[in-house]
């Protein structure tokens, strides 16, 4: 659990600068007409889910020493990443909390029992496969980080303005603060949390306006689009199919265990070191629910040492991620998740 401000450093320098210098390259590339700026693009997805493996690190307050550079370290990863990082480390901690636990997870891959699911309709049945079909990991990835957030402050700013109209109405002198800490909104759990949307997007869209001036909407957004979509497609997918495998643990609240939720609702992923590098060592899962202070510089080590007592996690490999997507129902019954078509044949 020993984190290192010299290693964390390094980490962020060894991923944003590149980042920096293949946008300069991509750029170039585009205005030449280059083949190689597909490579570059491709390198960029890469690093973009490095950002966010190590904003995730930051969210756990693991990366740095301090509590306070862990968050605006993480902030400032949000920002590059499109998304709000306190807001979603809010979120990614109550999946910590109940990781296993179907009858409470309700986040992005969340998914009906096999009872519910029976009681669509025909049309509701192919929706609800469509949305879940690989293939829209990339319009939902680019829809997570590009659109979601922007909406969600558009829709709670058209809650929080009324109120704070009615408060200075009804107060000859209320003070921000006030205003702010009385106000509850669905979009936000919390004045920090509001707060954190709501400067992630003033920073991220004033960082579209500069680059678009900077280098021409055009360009800007070929660029961004594919990499934005893309590299959320990656994490996306590594989420998934940490916790939707064959056997995967899905109970309800009257017999979830954390620990059951650890060892048999989450699966170490094992991939090349290349690709270990860029994740920042997330496929090392296990552990790191079991505990998530672990940096991602220490995982590998901690999985190592305690190898002999994470013999029953399930290990998966790449050619293994395809039919992961196919376990999207919950069968609250056997305790598992489980397939469209073992649902038509039981």
């Amino acid at each position: 659990m020993g984190s290192s401000d010299s290693i964390g450093a390094w980490q962020i320098v060894n991923t944003l600068v590149p980042y920096g210098l293949l946008w300069w390259l991509a750029v170039l590339g585009l205005r030449e007409g280059a083949w190689w700026v597909v490579p570059v693009l491709a390198l960029m997805v890469l690093f973009l889910a490095r950002c966010f493996s190590l904003m995730h690190d930051c969210s756990h307050y693991s990366l740095f020493r301090n509590r306070d550079t862990n968050r605006w370290v993480g902030f400032l990863l949000g920002i590059v990443a499109g998304i709000p990082q306190l807001p979603w480390s809010r979120g990614h901690a109550y999946h910590h909390r109940h990781n296993g636990n179907w009858e409470k997870y309700t986040g992005p891959s969340a998914l009906v029992s096999t009872e519910r699911y029976e009681r669509l309709s025909p049309s509701g049945k192919t929706l609800y496969r469509w949305l879940r079909h690989p293939l829209m990991l990339f319009p939902g990835g680019f829809f997570y980080l590009v659109i979601k957030p922007r909406v969600e402050l558009v829709a709670g700013m058209g809650g929080f303005l009324p109120h704070a109209w009615q408060q200075l109405r009804q107060s000859p002198r209320p003070s921000w603060s006030q205003i702010v800490a009385s106000h509850k909104s669905r979009w936000w759990h919390s004045p920090e949390e509001g707060r954190d949307l709501l400067l992630n997007n003033l920073a991220v869209v004033a960082s579209w306006l500069l680059l678009c001036s900077w280098l021409g909407a055009k360009t800007f957004w070929l660029i961004y689009t594919p990499v934005m979509a893309c590299g959320a497609a990656i994490f996306i997918c590594i989420f998934f199919v940490q916790h939707n495998f064959p056997g995967s643990y899905a109970h309800d609240s009257s017999d979830w265990t954390a620990m059951d939720g650890a060892m048999e609702g989450t699966s170490d992923l094992e991939l090349p070191a290349v690709l270990n590098w860029f994740s920042a060592d997330i496929g090392c899962h296990a552990i790191h629910h079991l505990c998530e202070a672990i940096p991602n510089y220490r995982l590998q080590d901690c999985q190592r040492r305690n190898s002999h007592l994470l013999s029953g996690v399930k290990r998966l490999r790449l050619r293994d991620i395809p039919s992961c997507f196919n376990y999207i129902l919950w069968d609250q019954r056997a305790g598992q998740l489980t397939t469209i078509a073992a649902q038509r044949g039981s």
